[in-house]
């Protein structure tokens, strides 16, 4: 006899499983302390990469302009403002994305949580049937 509980337990496992489980299995194999880092240095390159070719667009867009009266305090000047805009994108992006990827890693580990609990009542209820 099929038991209805059974069956409806069993899809929505499967659909967990094939839809947002994937990453949650794979995030969730993680310490949250080592994938928030991970994810915090992926971020790092990726800010830095971006933030170097957005400098350099501006830079050959402006080159005329940068180069009129250029000295060598100016020069400077513009390379120290670079830095700190820089920084202060580093440093609040950098926090916003440990915060988002700690709340995801909780997120991710809860999720399995409940997964588990469905695999052992699953369990629960096929033991049930066999006796």
């Amino acid at each position: 006899m099929l038991d209805k509980r059974k069956i409806r337990l069993m899809i929505k496992m499967s659909m967990y499983e094939k839809t947002e489980g994937r990453e949650d299995f794979k995030i969730s194999s993680y310490y949250k302390r080592d994938y928030v880092s991970m994810q915090r240095w992926l971020n790092v390159i990726w800010i830095t990469i971006g933030y170097g070719i957005l400098v350099l667009l501006f830079s050959i867009c402006n080159l005329e302009l940068l180069m009129k009266d250029l000295t060598i305090s100016k020069l400077l000047i513009l390379f120290a403002v670079a830095v700190i805009v820089y920084l202060i994108l580093l440093i609040g992006y950098g926090g916003y994305a440990s915060s988002f990827y700690k709340k995801k890693h909780t997120r991710a580990k809860q999720h399995m949580k409940k997964y588990y609990r469905d695999l052992s009542r699953l369990e629960k209820m096929d033991m049930k049937e066999k006796q």
